[in-house]
């Protein structure tokens, strides 16, 4: 499937997530059990915004030290929610460009991937823990049909793979009969019903 269309779609939902966190409810628990909200939505910054846009133009970008910035990190600056969907539009709008599709490129640091690869990682990667932000808020997270099926699509290429590097956790059973996008986040070790 072309993600390449998809990704400012990807990159709205979870900016409509991020603008739902309250700033009151930052230390609150997330799906991803290592992260509160303020830490996931810095993970989420960081690897939705400059760092994944330089990805797209094959820019050199730092080595990854840890999976979140350090302290106070992005939800200090009042400003943080209207600085990160600036950043996300214009990081999901270098990805529409087909360059940013070819060659081997990086979201990590020195060691380069398949260009295809970063992308569906990042497309995944806007959609997955936009869920997770969004659940971490206590609001609903939507998306077209379409979006959720691509997220299906493209975590069932990654999964085995991203299992091993335990950047997914083990399988959640969701019944076939799911809405598509519960059935993603199963594949991508995810309980559609956690918060509810």
């Amino acid at each position: 499937m072309d993600l390449r269309p998809l990704m400012t779609d990807a990159a709205e939902a979870t900016i409509k997530a991020m603008s739902a966190v309250d700033p009151g409810r930052l230390d609150a628990p997330t799906p991803c059990t290592d992260f509160d909200l303020r830490t996931l939505v810095d993970h989420v910054a960081e690897f939705t915004g400059s760092r994944a846009e330089s990805a797209a133009r094959k820019e050199p970008v730092e080595q990854v030290a840890g999976t979140a910035p350090a302290d106070p990190g992005m939800t200090a600056d009042p400003g943080w929610i209207d600085a990160y969907a600036e950043q996300a539009r214009s990081t999901a709008k270098a990805w529409t460009d087909p360059a940013a599709w070819e060659g081997e490129t990086s979201l990590t640091g020195p060691a380069t991937m398949p260009a295809p690869f970063v992308g569906g990682i990042l497309f995944a990667e806007f959609l997955l823990h936009g869920w997770d932000v969004a659940k971490g808020a206590g609001t609903t997270f939507e998306v077209a049909d379409e979006l959720a099926r691509a997220l299906y699509e493209q975590v069932a290429t990654i999964a085995d793979q991203a299992r091993q590097y335990k950047v997914l956790g083990p399988e959640v059973e969701v019944p076939a009969s799911a809405p598509m996008l519960d059935r993603a986040l199963g594949l991508a070790g995810r309980d559609p019903s956690w918060g509810r």
